[in-house]
């Protein structure tokens, strides 16, 4: 079976993050959506994207396919759905669609000569910037039960305080001592050749990826979840970090999501709570305005690659997008728009040929290669998000 893996009508609800990846490869739980439908369907699978992301995300489409919806996370029962699917059959969830085999071009099916199979169980769906970190704590519990069944974790190191053991997994060489671990309220992962260093004290739910590090001392509270080769410390709760991001200093991040290759500055904070508790609204690329959340507590979006300096203070619910570079006292608007460069004082346009030159120095010191794939990306990100910036 040839599984392909499609943006979806949410695609323009997850921008900054889907300006530079496909949403099949967003970081939610301990996995991206692709890992997860590549572990329950036992297969890989290639993207269905925007056309400059597809070069990097190539899709491979034979005589037969099956196209899934990558906003939809997969389970037990959708998953065996979307394997038994047959030429000419489609998975509903109400108006939505979910899956499809199609022998098809994409530009001819007519779902109106399609068996539709209809999908009433719950899945977790992932539809808005700020479901990443709001359903985190229900992805991470999924993906643990996924990962662990029938495996045995590392033993936990005697100098490690913890509650509720049962609900703690250790992957081969990670590293934790003198640390406490509460898994009472939510299970902890901690992955292969990952780090915990002394003094950190960790509530679940909890994802710390590969390679991905606790600085010492750290405060965490869940649903938390730290990607591949990122560094988290001071207080961080209900965020996600995509991979080879870093706050890895004093400050507080809470109920927000990074991108990679982001750099939180020493000491800088994030407001998650508006001083008089109504709803927290943030800036949709869709409206090109102030979406509603439905949320009380939401903070800061930061697209890849964007950086801020130490001491920098977020409003609640920033929208930060694609290569920007925050610096200064006071607090920036609650938008900052991909490639500026500055701060409350105001922002110019951060040019692609410095923005280049530190994601080059940036990407090299984790040995990854800042190739004309990646410049070529935000090379489009810079062109379509003019608009946004004051020239």
């Amino acid at each position: 079976m040839n599984y392909i893996l499609f943006d979806g009508p949410a695609r323009n609800a997850l921008l900054p993050f889907t300006f530079t990846r496909p949403v099949a490869d967003i970081l939610v739980g301990i996995m991206t959506i692709r890992q997860k439908w590549e572990l329950y369907l036992g297969s890989t699978t290639t993207t269905l994207t925007e056309e400059y992301l597809s070069d990097k995300f190539p899709m491979v489409e034979l005589e037969g396919n099956v196209m899934i919806n990558a906003s939809f996370l997969p389970n037990e029962i959708l998953a065996e759905l979307v394997s038994n699917l047959e030429p000419n059959q489609a998975i509903f969830k109400k108006d939505e669609i979910i899956a499809f085999y199609t022998s098809d071009n994409q530009e001819e099916v007519n779902f109106d000569t399609y068996e539709i199979i209809e999908y009433n169980d719950d899945c977790i769906t992932i539809e808005n910037t700020w479901d990443i970190f709001s359903k985190n704590d229900a992805a991470i519990r999924e993906d643990f039960e996924l990962i662990t069944q029938d495996r045995k974790s590392q033993p936990i190191p005697k100098s490690v305080n913890v509650i509720a053991p049962e609900n703690v997994f250790i992957e081969e060489g990670a590293k934790l001592e003198y640390v406490t671990l509460n898994a009472s309220s939510g299970p902890i992962y901690i992955g292969k050749d990952a780090e915990i260093m002394e003094g950190s004290i960790i509530r679940g739910p909890f994802a710390l990826c590969e390679k991905a590090q606790v600085k010492m001392g750290a405060k965490v509270y869940g649903a938390t979840t730290v990607g591949p080769a990122s560094r988290i410390g001071g207080e961080v709760k209900n965020s996600v970090l995509f991979a080879n991001s870093n706050k890895g200093h004093d400050g507080f991040l809470g109920d927000s999501v990074l991108g990679e290759w982001c750099n939180i500055g020493a000491d800088s904070n994030n407001s998650n709570l508006k001083n008089n508790y109504e709803e927290v609204r943030l800036w949709s690329y869709e409206t090109e305005g102030f979406a509603k959340t439905g949320l009380q507590f939401c903070g800061l979006m930061m697209g890849d690659h964007s950086k801020c300096g130490i001491n920098t203070m977020f409003n609640t619910g920033t929208v930060v997008g694609v290569s920007a570079n925050i610096f200064g006292s006071g607090f920036p608007r609650n938008f900052v728009p991909s490639f500026s460069w500055g701060g409350a004082s105001g922002f110019t346009t951060y040019l692609t040929k410095k923005a280049f030159e530190t994601a080059r120095l940036v990407m090299a010191r984790r040995n990854i290669v800042f190739d004309e794939k990646e410049a070529a990306i935000l090379e489009h990100v810079f062109e379509v998000t003019k608009k946004y910036r004051k020239e």
